[in-house]
């Protein structure tokens, strides 16, 4: 049991994680990764992500439901076997893992599939439409969501390569972690990471995630397709290279 001494100023860090986890899951991918890295430095690495966790979840309800529709289960069926597997593999990670050592191996993953990303090498040889591409993103992803819920970037390139509106991209987004997030409760559980005193957390932090996934909602509305698209892989960037830094 991981018994948690927050502060009043550790208190307003994690209720802006969690509001930032809402918009995230309905209107800005991106500012996930800034969520995961607002409770890191409240919470340890290793114990924030029985943290977040359940945030997670919580936000991935209201998108499920609002984007129900918009959900592109192609992709989902190439990605989430592999995901799984990379799950599985952070899992047997997560336990002999400190948590020092989580930050940087995430940052340089993504930063360097951005990087490719942004080179056109992935459309000029077409890429993503290669059945490996889904095998490597998906178990990237599954990996970085297990050991510190930092999927999220992957997905974001991965999304941002298969070309989808906005409102496809959040609804594959949507699903795809709405499943893969519950996959993951066993585990974490099993790890210790969530208990008794992190779910009384999760519960006050709750209110704070569901006013960001209605305000996200909204916001999603009133920004352009290609300015989407720029803000989260700015937010991508910066999320990756704080956690190469520490």
């Amino acid at each position: 049991m991981i018994d948690y001494n927050i502060s009043t100023f550790g208190w307003i860090i994690l209720l802006l994680a969690g509001f930032f986890i809402g918009i995230s899951k309905t209107g800005i991918p991106g500012l996930g990764m800034l969520a995961v890295t607002m409770t890191a430095i409240v919470i340890p690495a290793r114990a924030s992500t029985g943290i977040i966790l359940p945030m997670l979840i919580l936000g991935d309800l209201f998108a499920v439901t609002y984007y129900r529709r918009h959900a592109c289960w192609k992709h989902l069926v190439k990605l989430i076997p592999w995901a799984i597997c990379g799950i599985i593999i952070g899992f047997f990670a997560l336990s002999r893992m400190k948590d020092q050592q989580l930050g940087p191996i995430i940052g340089l993953i993504v930063l360097l599939i951005l990087g490719v990303n942004e080179s056109e090498i992935l459309e000029k040889w077409n890429i993503p439409e290669k059945w490996w591409f889904a095998g490597i993103m998906g178990l990237c992803a599954g990996f970085t969501t297990m050991i510190a819920n930092a999927g999220g970037s992957i997905m974001v390139i991965y999304l941002l390569a298969m070309r989808l509106p906005k409102k496809e991209f959040i609804g594959t987004s949507a699903w795809y972690f709405f499943l893969l997030n519950w996959f993951k409760v066993p585990f974490s559980a099993s790890l210790g990471l969530i208990n008794s005193n992190s779910l009384m957390l999760n519960l006050i932090v709750a209110p704070a995630i569901i006013i960001g996934a209605i305000a996200g909602i909204y916001l999603i509305k009133i920004i352009p397709q290609k300015v989407f698209e720029a803000i989260i892989k700015f937010l991508t960037m910066l999320a990756s290279i704080k956690l190469v830094i520490g």
